[in-house]
């Protein structure tokens, strides 16, 4: 992932199924980023391609959201967790997001991928963690 902000904080999540999991890091994530500052425009958009985890607005920025959450580092951490391969289909799933809602590019409308790990207990924001290249 390329050079970015990093945003922290501690945060503690209830255990429970991968898929509920899931669902409770992203409320945690949207809470986060709210907290930042962002608005939240959905969740878990799906389009060709792939799936938004957050789709949020930075100011006049549009921001697509990748959640990442390891209980533990034993296979890479959250990080680690966002390939090459997984980077593409966030920014395939974004092209189309903004073809459906009215900019046919990402140069027609200011955007950018975050990140947000959940590592443990510990919550990582990166902002413009990784470009539409």
């Amino acid at each position: 992932m390329g050079d970015h902000n990093t945003t922290s904080e501690r945060c503690r999540l209830p255990r429970g199924n991968a898929q509920g999991n899931g669902q409770l890091a992203e409320d945690l994530a949207a809470r986060f980023l709210e907290r930042q500052g962002l608005t939240l425009l959905a969740r878990n958009v799906r389009c060709a391609g792939g799936e938004l985890d957050l789709v949020c607005r930075d100011g006049k920025t549009l921001v697509f959201v990748e959640v990442r959450l390891r209980r533990n580092a034993a296979f890479g951490g959250a990080a680690a967790s966002i390939t090459a391969r997984k980077q593409q289909r966030v920014v395939l799933a974004a092209r189309n997001y903004l073809a459906a809602h009215g900019a046919s590019s990402a140069a027609e409308r200011a955007c950018r991928f975050d990140c947000v790990l959940l590592d443990g207990e510990r919550v990582d924001w990166l902002r413009d963690a990784f470009a539409a290249d």
